[in-house]
């Protein structure tokens, strides 16, 4: 199971309306390093000059790994971050995300960083089984 979800948060998706601050506090606690890693990359990009923030660090282990995975391949727990934050994701192997300003999306360099010639650029032996 990806989501730990509340008794409340669960009638309000059987009643139709769910909230979406309270999904993403959701996604916060139950998979704390995924978001704790787009929250951290997104404050790299707000400080820095450059045109996106990445991370190329390894989880420390294979439940952070799967945490990262299972954000990333939501489409809902991804768009709710990418709306949260006010960014656009990308996603390569098994833990290099990337956060790009939100008007970015379709633009050269995330154009470039999404292209299959950057995946195929970005693959290693050791990717191979995460």
């Amino acid at each position: 199971m990806s989501l730990d979800v509340s008794p409340q948060l669960l009638a309000q998706a059987e009643t139709g309306e769910v909230r979406e601050e309270e999904f993403v506090e959701t996604v916060r606690t139950s998979l704390p390093y995924a978001y704790e890693l787009v929250a951290s990359l997104v404050g790299e990009l707000r400080a820095g000059s450059a045109e996106f923030a990445d991370n190329q660090t390894p989880p420390p282990s294979e439940k952070e790994r799967g945490q990262l995975l299972r954000a990333l391949s939501s489409d809902a727990i991804r768009g709710s971050l990418e709306r949260h934050f006010g960014v656009a994701l990308a996603f390569q192997n098994c833990h290099r995300v990337a956060v790009f300003p939100a008007e970015a999306r379709g633009g050269e360099t995330y154009t470039r960083f999404t292209s299959l010639r950057s995946q195929i650029l970005n693959q290693s032996p050791e990717f191979r089984d995460c």
